[in-house]
């Protein structure tokens, strides 16, 4: 178990810190913006907006 967790550190670790990135995204309020722009985007596409 030991050493299957060794070779695997580097991407668990990266998981986490993009976890954690991604949090701090959320709490910054980045994932309202990244909606609201999207929205914007699929009105302009269909031609609604």
């Amino acid at each position: 178990m030991i050493r299957r967790l060794g070779e695997h550190k580097a991407g668990i670790c990266l998981a986490a810190l993009g976890l954690a990135l991604m949090g701090y995204g959320i709490y910054r309020g980045e994932a309202a913006v990244c909606f609201q722009k999207a929205i914007n985007i699929c009105m302009e596409c269909i031609g609604i907006g």
